[in-house]
């Protein structure tokens, strides 16, 4: 099967609230006075908005129920949630104090105490909160090691950057490259002479991507007057990294003398902003979003300077399907410079593709590439990409040659670059130019499993080669072993060489991994047929007529099928 690569998915997004669940954590006591009136109307409205990310709404209805911290300590989480992810931290805080005095505080109630001491540099005090927040049981080991690592912050200014090191190695071991960052941060507060080549170290890992990390090192540069060194660092990273938002930003930033982020690794405040930044990434990539975006509030208001924070806010809000809060985001984030205008305005083209869309999606990217200041070979990729998947085929192949025609086979673009102009010659019926490209691409980087797949499965469709594309699928699908729509093409590859038990096996799975493809369906239909299972066969083609996404012609076929078999 065509994989034809899209970058817009649609994902399915179900809130399931089971409120009686919700509502029997209430004491007995308080029963009575929240079924009054719209006490408890304001209790379920709030927690439902909460579990939609909606924070602002969440907060209108819970700012409501005073009291019933005292009783319902999972409200008072909620609540601190609301407030905080609402931008009402210092509502947070007041309320923090208010559990305390009542002795109701929690591990978020003195994490929030803690961060306001700190950003308001009163360092006993924060060190007092972060270490009740540290005997407070904890959510998860990524709560403890940042709990712990807070702690030891708000008390560096009191101790030396041999404790700090000695407290920073009694942490949990499963945490190593956490534990180099901190090791890192710890040298630069203290102005530690090994602290450039701590940085080198951490950044030539080659197990782990530290990218991000040259940024902070091309600061700690520039901190020092070394703008040269700094440019530098940026320039070679940018090889090894070239589409690091931050670190192009960066680059732009220093050639115009414009500082649009502020970071500085001997300012406690703006480590453990990235210390919390970090924390909400992880919690992100876990699909756990509400608390995420907690944490990424706690690192803004340490250091709302630092406005990259932003782009996994938005990047939050758009994996739960908000996309009126993230374009609310990406609207805001492409005033940071002309990176992150390119970047903000192709995730706001994305989502209009999602609502549907299609033309002012185009319009918008269309205009803010031509009103670009730096069109780079990335940037003109993206958009001949995003061309192609917006079946602009003709367009695409002007962008995709114009850096065919600019870089040579060594780049790491090359075989991006001809395999993109290559499907888009194939889209408009142009196989000879395909071909060429998608051989082209293949041979400055062979084990690309897609591009082996969409050449291989556009032989069989040709009817040629049969025997060369099942070789060549075969070697796919040992690169990509679950892969669906290789796993069709393999099978395919095996039914017009009328191996047909062999393709059941193959089709049967690929069903199972897309039971709603219709071109899936179709060949597991095809093969149940060869294989004597007619009225099987019968079942899946009638299904892929009910299917939204099967295009004309494939119905088409299939009603003569029904009629007359294989």
């Amino acid at each position: 099967m065509l994989f034809y690569k899209n970058l817009f998915k649609t994902t399915a997004h179900i809130l399931i609230v089971i409120t009686f669940i919700l509502f029997s954590t209430l004491e007995a006591k308080n029963l009575e006075k929240y079924e009054r009136g719209s006490n408890i109307s304001d209790y379920f409205s709030g927690i439902v908005l909460l579990n939609q990310s909606k924070y602002e709404e969440s907060f209108k209805f819970l700012k409501n129920l005073d009291g019933l911290e005292r009783s319902h300590s999972t409200f008072s989480s909620k609540y601190l949630y609301s407030l905080v992810n609402s931008g009402n931290f210092y509502q947070a805080f007041v309320f923090s104090k208010k559990l305390e005095k009542e002795q109701k505080d929690s591990l978020e109630s003195n994490l929030i105490i803690g961060v306001y001491y700190l950003k308001n540099s009163k360092y006993d005090l924060s060190n007092k909160y972060f270490l009740k927040a540290s005997q407070k049981k904890s959510r998860s080991i990524l709560d403890t090691y940042v709990i712990n690592t807070l702690y030891m912050w708000s008390n560096i200014r009191y101790s030396s950057v041999q404790d700090s090191i000695l407290n920073l190695n009694q942490l949990d071991e499963r945490f190593e490259n956490l534990k180099k960052i901190q090791k890192v941060f710890i040298n630069c507060f203290f102005n530690q002479d090994k602290t450039e080549l701590l940085f080198k170290e951490l950044t030539s890992d080659k197990k782990t991507d530290f990218s991000r990390y040259n940024y902070f090192h091309a600061k700690y540069l520039e901190s020092l007057g070394e703008n040269k060194k700094a440019k530098k660092i940026v320039e070679i990273s940018l090889k090894d990294f070239p589409r690091n938002l931050l670190l192009n930003q960066y680059k732009i930033d220093l050639e115009n003398s414009k500082n649009n982020f502020s970071f500085n690794c001997k300012n406690e405040k703006d480590v453990v902003a990235e210390l919390l930044y970090i924390a909400a990434n992880a919690l992100s990539s876990q699909a756990i979003y509400p608390l995420s975006n907690f944490y990424l509030n706690l690192s803004k208001y340490l250091n709302n300077d630092f406005r990259a924070f932003d782009s996994l806010l938005a990047e939050n809000f758009f994996k739960i399907d908000d996309f009126s809060e993230a374009k609310k985001i990406y609207e805001n984030l492409k005033n940071y410079g002309s990176a992150f205008r390119w970047y903000s305005y192709k995730q706001i083209s994305r989502i209009l593709i999602l609502e549907k869309k299609e033309e002012k999606s185009i319009k918008l990217l269309k205009k803010s590439y031509n009103e670009l200041q730096h069109k780079g070979f990335y940037e003109t990729f993206d958009y001949a990409e995003f061309l192609k998947n917006n079946e602009e085929f003709e367009d695409s192949i002007k962008y995709y040659s114009e850096i065919i025609n600019l870089i040579d086979k060594n780049h790491p673009l090359y075989p991006e670059v001809t395999d993109g102009r290559g499907v888009a010659y194939e889209r408009l019926g142009q196989w000879d130019r395909a071909e060429k490209d998608l051989l082209e691409s293949l041979k400055v980087s062979p084990n690309q499993a897609y591009v082996i797949n969409y050449l291989a499965y556009s032989w069989i469709e040709q009817g040629i080669k049969i025997e060369k594309s099942l070789e060549m699928l075969k070697k796919a699908n040992k690169l990509r072993s679950n892969d669906p729509y290789i796993i069709d093409s393999l099978g395919w590859a095996l039914f017009k060489l009328e191996r047909f038990q062999e393709s059941k096996n193959y089709l049967q799975l690929a069903v199972r991994l897309m039971p709603a493809d219709p071109i899936v369906n179709d060949h597991f239909g095809d093969v149940l047929w060869k294989n004597g299972n007619k009225i099987q066969a019968r079942y899946y083609w009638n299904y892929v007529l009910g299917l939204e996404k099967a295009e004309k012609d494939l119905k088409e076929k299939i009603e003569k099928k029904l009629i007359s078999g294989l």
